[in-house]
């Protein structure tokens, strides 16, 4: 198959291809990896490629057959590295599959290679100094966003049509809003984090994918979620499959908009341009859009300096365990200025301090509900700005202690983390793009708890009046001649 005509297709296109026997998913295969020999020279996407070690059965699942990428974070594949993006757990290697990659291999999935994350996943974006900085495919000098901006990259860039992410405070909607993709942040406790984990940063970080298509992130979605024996988190399963829910009509639903941030953050002239096209697109199609303001249940400081501790305190507990487990310091050989900052500030967060921010956790989650007690959604922007350019992250971070890191991301991506917070689902979509620069443009959308149905509704209705398949970055393998 030429590079060309592998990604017009979704993964779901792809497998149907596999299903009718019209390719085989060693040829979808080569051409995955063609088109990563193609581009990730320029968008250093990818951390490691290896060959595929299972063969999946022609239409097994809507996903049989499709190249796939893991994150180098969050998910164990059993003899395979998986370095978290630190010079401290370089050469690692897992020793068995986690739960999810179980469900990735059941549904077919071809997961040939893992891509890129910023150290311990704790940057919003994707700069590490093991792998070097990863580039937005729309803009080399620009980010890809983080921490799953691997995985962004390499889907923009056309690599596969769908990877693996996590989120903790936005980890997966900030590469998809960077990198003019889709991808939604399911519910605490729809996709199991075990057997190794019962929660991670204290249940703010949960599984997810980045897509080109919705129904690519909703049928993987039904691949792989509900609970495992002595999960801590139960999600109610749905009432028909995710890949059902895209093409069904959301109805007339009730929509606020939250067009600046909380903490005071303003958002960019492109972004509320953005914004604005957004809301008359839903009015368009029949929903009651309306400005509102949200009580988060906390101030924002008093909301940072919470999630500073539980990521903090949660970060160190894991430097630890990998120092120990590979006789190695924790000093600068091993970890980057903002992690070390990071781990130092957890060191110093009392019992008392990090029950104290459980509770700010559950008054955000609280006050979040009863906001949708009255609305079906509340649309934000992703983030404020457009793609920011490489090194703006680090601009005076070695400056910073451990809670100054957390206030600066915090303050670049401020839309995000309450609904990590809060466990609730929410969305990026690639609705729109900058009229100037032609950079994608990322408008969240939040639901209440277990309600990622009604979001896939809405991302389907959307995708169907303004698609975004058509826009395709600078870097992009379809560029490539293929074979």
């Amino acid at each position: 198959m030429r590079i060309s005509e592998y990604v017009s297709f979704d993964a779901v296109g792809l497998a149907e291809l596999v299903a009718k026997g019209e390719v085989t998913p060693a040829e979808l295969e080569a051409a995955a990896r063609e088109a990563a020999q193609a581009v990730d020279p320029q968008i250093n996407a990818i951390v490691e490629t290896w060959p595929a070690d299972d063969e999946p059965g022609p239409g097994s699942t809507p996903l049989a057959g499709v190249p796939f990428l893991i994150k180098d974070i969050g998910v164990a594949m059993a003899g395979r590295r998986m370095e978290l993006g630190s010079r401290l757990a370089a050469g690692n290697v897992a020793g068995a599959d986690s739960s999810l990659m179980l469900r990735f291999r059941r549904a077919g999935l071809v997961t040939f290679g893992r891509t890129t994350t910023p150290e311990m996943a704790y940057s919003t974006t994707t700069e590490p100094v093991l792998y070097g900085p990863t580039r937005n495919p729309w803009d080399l000098e620009r980010s890809a966003g983080g921490s799953s901006g691997g995985a962004g990259a390499a889907v923009a860039a056309g690599v596969v049509p769908i990877a693996h992410g996590t989120d903790a405070a936005g980890s997966l909607r900030i590469p998809a809003a960077y990198n003019g993709l889709f991808g939604l942040k399911p519910t605490r406790g729809r996709v199991s984090v075990g057997p190794f984990f019962d929660e991670i940063f204290n249940g703010l970080a949960v599984h997810g994918s980045v897509s080109r298509t919705v129904r690519d992130s909703a049928a993987l979605l039904d691949q792989i979620r509900g609970p495992e024996p002595g999960d801590p988190y139960f999600a109610q399963e749905p009432s028909r499959p995710y890949a059902e829910e895209v093409t069904r009509h959301p109805g007339s639903l009730r929509i606020g908009v939250l067009a600046q941030a909380w903490g005071g953050r303003r958002t960019t002239t492109p972004v509320a341009d953005a914004l604005s096209r957004t809301v008359r697109l839903l009015e368009s199609l029949g929903h009651q859009v309306a400005e509102v303001k949200v009580d988060l249940g906390a101030d924002w400081e008093e909301f940072v300096l919470a999630n500073a501790r539980l990521m903090a305190a949660n970060l160190t507990a894991s430097v630890d365990e990998l120092a120990a487990a590979f006789d190695r310091p924790v000093d600068s050989s091993t970890l980057e200025p903002v992690t070390l900052a990071g781990y130092h500030y957890g060191q110093r967060v009392s019992g008392a301090q990090f029950v104290a921010a459980l509770a700010i956790r559950n008054r955000v989650a609280r006050s979040l509900a009863r906001y949708f007690d009255a609305h079906d959604l509340l649309l934000t922007p992703t983030l404020p700005e457009l793609p920011v350019p490489l090194g703006t992250h680090a601009e005076g971070a070695a400056a910073l202690d451990g809670l100054g890191w957390l206030r600066r991301l915090f303050d670049l991506a401020p839309f995000s983390a309450p609904f990590n917070v809060a466990g609730t689902p929410a969305m990026s979509v690639p609705v729109t793009a900058d009229a100037g620069t032609g950079l994608p443009v990322g408008m969240q959308f939040a639901a209440g708890y277990g309600l990622e149905g009604r979001l896939f509704r809405l991302a389907g209705q959307l995708e169907q009046a303004g698609p975004w398949s058509g826009r395709t970055p600078t870097v992009w393998a379809g560029n490539h001649p293929g074979h």
